[in-house]
């Protein structure tokens, strides 16, 4: 787990925070780059996967065969071994079986496979669990604690006020500012990224879901969570950031060498009160959180040939056991996820062939 003892760092001033926010702008998207509504069948009105996913290929640029957002990243393979806390909770298998396995990704937010390690403080880690039963839970997740905006409509915004001009092939510096200004919900994510720095190590850093879910139990009783998982090492090598562009997959490749790395999963219990359909606001105050298992990894393998090169990581593929909350950005994610992949399953990428077919 990353030291938080030493002495931190200064906040960021203004036109540093500016700096970094006009980066940062174009690539905060959770567990996928674009969102819609599911399926793709919008009233004219609103946003279709289409267009969410054609800003993101203005502000990053198309690199065929590889994933609109979250490009680069690296694949990795285990199991999740539970405990009995959520036992009551859920009825969905993962939580009554010893062991599932799971495939997983990190990944920078980015939609840049060549984007420098260090470029931003976000790391992402996408789950794939596969129950015994046929049935699979994916999940997206983030090492930020709030997704700066609330609704797919403020997410396209953003990523229009980061887009380049293409006069000067940058974006215009005022736009940022003048987003977040005018979205006053970004406050809690500002706050965050005033002091954030990017780690040198996947595997000292915890990742959250940021949306909720409801576990459901056998006798149908719903209990509305956040989950995410922390990593179980005292490690701090993860503080000092290296030099060089790639160094997160070779620390990545290194650690596991030398053994298995293994996160605790943890639930948070909603409170009554809490806001379920809005990701940007953090749950305040003391909340219950159960501990639903261990999460092991065991090998890793380049996304160019892994497992998990095919895999959709759409998070409303659910097991019996959990359901989505109205945040209307799971359902956004969802569509936007499979515009993505129908995109880059037509493609050959320098780094890899195209993916034959996505897994179910």
């Amino acid at each position: 787990m990353v030291d938080h003892s030493s002495p931190p760092r200064p906040p960021l001033s203004t036109p540093s925070l500016i700096a970094r926010l006009a980066g940062i702008g174009a690539v905060v998207a959770v567990a996928a780059g674009a969102f819609a509504y599911v399926n793709g069948t919008l009233d004219p009105q609103r946003l279709q996967p289409k267009t969410l996913v054609n800003a993101l290929e203005t502000n990053n640029g198309v690199h065929p065969g590889l994933r609109r957002n979250h490009a680069k990243g690296v694949c990795v393979a285990g199991y999740f071994e539970s405990s009995t806390e959520a036992r009551a909770y859920s009825s969905a298998q993962v939580f009554s079986e010893a062991k599932t396995p799971v495939i997983g990704r990190f990944a920078l937010p980015s939609g840049n496979p060549y984007a420098p390690d260090s470029s931003v403080p976000i790391r992402s880690f996408a789950l794939q669990f596969s129950q015994a039963n046929g049935q699979q839970w994916r999940t997206g997740m983030n090492s930020m604690p709030v997704f700066p905006v609330g609704t797919p409509e403020a997410f396209y915004q953003m990523l229009k006020a980061g887009a380049p001009d293409p006069a000067t092939g940058k974006p215009n510096p005022a736009g940022m500012p003048a987003f977040f200004a005018a979205h006053p919900e970004t406050a809690p994510f500002l706050a965050w990224v005033k002091t954030a720095k990017p780690s040198a190590s996947y595997a000292t850093e915890t990742y959250n879901g940021i949306n909720a879910f409801y576990l459901v139990s056998a006798d149908g009783k719903r209990q509305a969570v956040r989950w995410g998982v922390v990593p179980q090492s005292q490690d701090t090598a993860g503080d000092t950031v290296p030099s060089g562009r790639d160094f997160l997959e070779k620390d990545l490749v290194q650690r596991l060498a030398s053994g298995p790395l293994r996160w605790q999963l943890n639930m948070t219990l909603a409170n009554p009160g809490d806001p379920l359909d809005d990701a940007s606001k953090a749950w305040a105050g003391e909340h219950k959180v159960l501990n639903a298992g261990t999460l092991v990894l065991q090998s890793s393998q380049p996304q160019a040939d892994g497992d998990c090169r095919d895999i959709n990581f759409d998070p409303l593929i659910l097991p019996s056991g959990i359901q989505a909350s109205n945040d209307p950005l799971l359902a956004a994610r969802s569509a936007a996820y499979a515009s993505s992949y129908v995109r880059r399953a037509g493609e050959v990428s320098p780094l890899h062939s195209a993916p034959q077919e996505s897994k179910p």
